[in-house]
């Protein structure tokens, strides 16, 4: 088990990333901001509550889904990314879960949404707290595999340019939505389904170093990695983007 230096840093590096990004977001609304602390309530709801129920859906989901009853853990390790159920779970099950979970957040600060730019806040905010457990989670994960606090720290460091900029944007838009819903009674579910779209594109170029292999060798995960980056970061700058033009 990590010590508790350990447990800082990692704690430090898997949180503070995404915590800057939430910053980013909130200051680029030049006018009315939004307040801090029902910011920050955003980011922690999608930093417990949404992870836990996103964790809790998807294996309803998943033990449903996989073609025989066995541990989870046994299944992933037997079977990695070729096997049809697991991208099932990775391209479909995971965009449609997390993206709900996530919207939660923004749902219980519907009723100050008095600005469509305001929902492209707090779901950017819970997004990226999202973003910030699942650091945590993939960061202690490097380690434990690998033994070396640096490799973990590199992991959470490539996750916070890519993913974390993913789930802020996503849930963005269905924070958009939602601010639509709230003061114009349009339908916030084209932009929920915008948001799974984004997260399952970003989730399938992740995984190329797995499905492309055979076709371009290892220049397939290198590949992967920079189409997730590049993907999300465009989406990122889009969001602010429509911020500034709500504004």
């Amino acid at each position: 088990m990590p010590d508790w230096t350990t447990w800082a840093i990692l704690l430090g590096s898997a949180f503070v990333p995404p915590f800057l990004w939430l910053l980013v977001i909130r200051n680029t609304e030049r006018y009315g901001r939004e307040p801090m602390g029902r910011v920050f309530r955003a980011f922690f709801w999608g930093a417990v509550v949404a992870v836990i129920v996103a964790i809790v859906i998807s294996l309803l989901v998943v033990a449903v889904v996989l073609p025989k009853a066995e541990p989870l853990y046994e299944f992933l390790g037997q079977r990695g990314l070729s096997d049809p159920a697991l991208l099932l779970s990775v391209l479909i099950v995971a965009p449609f879960v997390e993206e709900f979970a996530k919207a939660l957040g923004v749902l219980r600060v519907r009723r100050f949404l008095k600005e469509p730019e305001d929902g492209l806040v707090y779901g950017a905010s819970a997004g990226l707290g999202f973003a910030a457990t699942e650091n945590l989670f993939y960061g202690l994960s490097a380690l434990v595999a690998s033994q070396s606090l640096t490799t973990s720290i590199l992991v959470i460091g490539v996750r916070s340019v890519s993913s974390a900029l993913l789930h802020a944007s996503a849930t963005a838009s269905t924070g958009y939505g939602l601010g639509k819903s709230r003061l114009w009674g349009q339908s916030a579910i084209p932009w929920y389904l915008l948001a799974v779209l984004m997260h399952a594109t970003f989730n399938l170029f992740a995984s190329f170093g797995v499905l492309l292999t055979a076709t371009l060798g290892d220049w397939a995960g290198l590949i992967g990695l920079l189409a997730a980056i590049v993907f999300a970061g465009i989406a990122f700058v889009l969001v602010r983007q429509k911020i500034r033009e709500k504004d």
